[in-house]
């Protein structure tokens, strides 16, 4: 049975400094499902009752100036793939059905850029009076830039191969990818010249899940690490992951040296230009600019 509002509201995006109203909000609340998911067996056997509200959030300026629903979220068709979705399959964690459903809402649904969801369990067996207990996650797409490089065997096919399997992963899409660039050895210079290049992707993975994923396709591409700033078939890193800042001792980002590197520059300056350093508040383009100054 569906019991459901739908709120479409305002929120403050911030990009580079600058809040702008370019993100709404639609909202589905206590969609009433009867499905089999639990820890306890009779729990996927018998079925109760489960409450899932999402908050899906797109644009809804053009489908407010043209009236046309295809310009939006039809979130009837949202419902009804939430309704399906939650009665086809069985977890045991409400932990695990709440990402496992953002999940595919992020890849189904068209023009959806982040989701809120809500899984309530108003009858969970824990042998003590209570209303609910419910799980509420946030996920969304992420926009991240990595660079791509190459020195030994056929250097295009093992930058090529790698922008393949990037886009094949099912949680990413590559949106752009720049020219290769031959360049001089960086750090070790008694060593091939390199082809380098940049692209631009959207992820559902975190940053941690995405270096797994890239470490993993540079092993598939015979990657081995026996000297720094050696030869390799393939090199991959993030250079951003949204505006996010991370510094542990094994992983960066942004990238600790591209700002001294022109060969991750002049790739990068060709797919965005005007993409701005979370640290150090320069764009791309007035990074290349300082460094070919030096």
């Amino acid at each position: 049975m569906l019991q459901s509002c739908v709120e479409i509201e305002k929120i403050n995006y911030k990009i580079n400094g600058d809040y702008l109203n370019i993100m709404d909000k639609i909202k589905i609340e206590n969609l009433e499902i009867f499905a089999n998911h639990g820890v306890f067996p009779e729990e996927n056997k018998l079925g109760q009752k489960f409450l899932v509200s999402v908050v899906l959030y797109t644009d809804t300026r053009e489908a407010g100036k043209t009236d046309e629903l295809t310009a939006s979220i039809h979130y009837g068709e949202v419902s009804q793939f939430i309704d399906k979705y939650v009665k086809e399959h069985t977890f045991q964690l409400l932990e695990r059905l709440a990402e496992s459903l953002a999940e595919q809402l992020l890849l189904q649904v068209t023009h959806l850029e982040r989701v809120k969801i809500e899984i309530k369990k108003p009858w969970a067996p824990i042998g003590l009076p209570l209303e609910t207990v419910s799980v509420e996650i946030d996920r969304s797409w992420h926009t991240v830039y990595i660079a791509l490089g190459s020195n030994i065997g056929n250097k295009r096919q093992f930058l090529d191969d790698a922008v393949t399997a990037l886009d094949l992963l099912e949680n990413c899409k590559v949106t752009r990818v720049s020219e290769y660039l031959v360049t001089e050895p960086y750090g070790v210079t008694e060593q091939d010249e390199f082809l380098n290049g940049c692209l631009k992707m959207r992820t559902l993975l975190t940053p941690h899940e995405l270096l797994d994923e890239l470490h993993r396709i540079e092993q598939d591409a015979g990657r081995e690490r026996k000297i720094h700033w050696g030869p390799r078939t393939l090199d991959l890193d993030i250079l951003f992951y949204d505006d996010c800042v991370i510094q542990e001792p094994d992983f960066c980002v942004p990238h600790v040296d591209m700002q001294n590197r022109d060969f991750v520059l002049k790739p990068l300056c060709e797919i965005a230009p005007y993409k701005r350093h979370p640290v150090y508040g320069w764009t791309v383009s007035e990074m290349l600019s300082k460094l070919s100054l030096k």
